[in-house]
């Protein structure tokens, strides 16, 4: 069993959340026909649901992003972060809307090479900004430049990852339960834990 503290409040419905956070949850369910739990948990905190769900549409709208490169960003933040929910999420959605290939998904997840060399220089910087705390080398950059990005697409990206934190650490605070219809995806990480010891935790 897991040592990470859980926010002990409960997964919000439409009837009982906040007049804010109802909206939202309105919209959730007649865009995507439910409520998925992640946004159930995430209402406890309307700016948050809202901050994460602006920025989100923002990122799949104005990116500059492919639909399967944005899945390949999205992706490979949250198998970093150890995002669970996400991971399977974000694998669901590359099957069935984005049209990822799966063995472009798989490779993500598996922590291997992506068999398309774009795909795998976009997902390899990603995983470089977001572990770099924004401090990527000149080489790293050289390389992705070589797959035909730009600076812009590097601004982009950490637009991905803001999204990311928001969703991941909101889930790992959760520990929140894949939906039905993501468990054909579900995934588990286990190198992200962290033990409490004397008051401090370690990873």
């Amino acid at each position: 069993m897991s040592s990470n503290y859980k926010i002990k409040l409960s997964a919000l419905t439409i009837d009982n959340a906040e007049p804010d956070a109802k909206s939202l949850l309105e919209s959730a369910k007649k865009n995507l026909g439910f409520i998925p739990n992640m946004y159930a948990y995430m209402a406890n905190a309307p700016i948050l649901l809202d901050s994460y769900l602006y920025a989100y549409a923002l990122f799949r709208q104005k990116s500059g992003f492919t639909p399967v490169e944005q899945e390949v960003i999205f992706l490979t933040i949250s198998k970093e972060n150890g995002c669970h929910y996400c991971v399977a999420a974000h694998s669901f959605v590359g099957d069935a809307m984005s049209k990822v290939p799966t063995e472009v998904t798989d490779a993500i997840r598996e922590g291997i090479t992506i068999p398309d060399t774009r795909l795998q220089a976009l997902s390899a910087y990603t995983k470089i900004l977001l572990n770099s705390r924004g401090h990527p080398c000149e080489e790293s950059t050289a390389a992705f430049f070589a797959a035909g990005y730009h600076e812009s697409d590097i601004l982009n990206i950490v637009q991905a990852i803001s999204v990311k934190v928001l969703s991941n650490y909101a889930n790992h605070l959760f520990q929140t339960p894949l939906d039905d219809v993501f468990k054909v995806r579900a995934w588990q990480e286990t190198s992200h834990t962290q033990t409490c010891n004397t008051g401090k935790c370690t990873a």
